[in-house]
């Protein structure tokens, strides 16, 4: 077993909110610079700059999730993240189907670009990525498991964009893989505001849309390997892994 560093939650510049500094070399380069050992690129509602991300990483030793943070038909963020080239072409599928297609004004949201290695603009999306899917929280939980993929709730304790300030309460039947909270809050905090089931696993992650965020906040966990799997198996506690404590 190993301690890996993680920070699961970082929008590059395809997401509107996203500083221009965020592509996917100067992620990489940042993650590196602050020590981490395995990220995920969470656009909003949009997963094309994982392949590029991926392949910088790895070549930096850091492993890439692929992901996305989706915006429910609730408004409720939440991180969805797989690992296969088809299990995110899968999800691209899923999210180009079911988002509501508003058109994106640069000026006013910014701009939602897809760029290669050199930071060259290949391709805008021309409509906008931080709007709402028309799936319920339940119905896009649904389809990550279906697809072999972690759900996570995202930022929690917020009072917007979170499950708690759209529903007033985490479901019981919610079908997640952990909650992540933010640096606002403990764990102990949420707890004690909120009825959970047994065993709920938490972890934290900067929510980066600036390069000087990524790793501010992170979570530290016990793996057999780093990669997807072993990311499942220390969310799942299976095997002696697991996620190490934080306040």
């Amino acid at each position: 077993m190993k301690r890996v560093r993680a920070d699961l939650h970082i929008h590059s510049v395809i997401s509107p909110c996203a500083d221009l500094e965020m592509s996917p070399a100067n992620i990489v380069a940042r993650a590196v610079q602050m020590g981490l050992q395995l990220i995920a690129v969470t656009d909003h509602n949009s997963t094309l700059h994982g392949p590029l991300t991926r392949r910088l990483a790895l070549k930096s030793g850091i492993y890439c999730l692929y992901g996305a943070e989706i915006n429910t038909r609730e408004e409720i963020h939440c991180l969805c993240l797989v690992d296969t080239e088809e299990q995110r072409l899968a999800l691209q599928a899923f999210l180009e189907q079911n988002i509501i297609h508003i058109p994106n004004n640069p000026d006013i949201f910014g701009y939602q670009v897809v760029v290669n290695e050199q930071e060259e603009i290949e391709q805008e999306i021309d409509y906008l990525l931080h709007a709402a899917v028309n799936k319920s929280i339940d119905e896009v939980a649904e389809f990550i498991n279906s697809i072999q993929g972690l759900f996570i709730p995202a930022h929690v304790d917020r009072p917007k964009y979170s499950v708690t300030s759209q529903l007033g309460f985490v479901p019981p039947t919610l079908q997640f893989d952990a909650l992540e909270i933010s640096r606002n809050t403990s764990v102990d905090a949420f707890k004690a505001a909120n009825p959970l089931k047994p065993g709920t696993v938490f972890i934290r992650n900067s929510d980066a849309h600036f390069i000087n965020q990524i790793g501010t906040q992170y979570t530290d966990y016990c793996l057999d390997e780093i990669s997807f799997n072993g990311l499942k198996a220390a969310l799942s506690g299976w095997g002696g892994a697991g996620v190490y404590p934080f306040q």
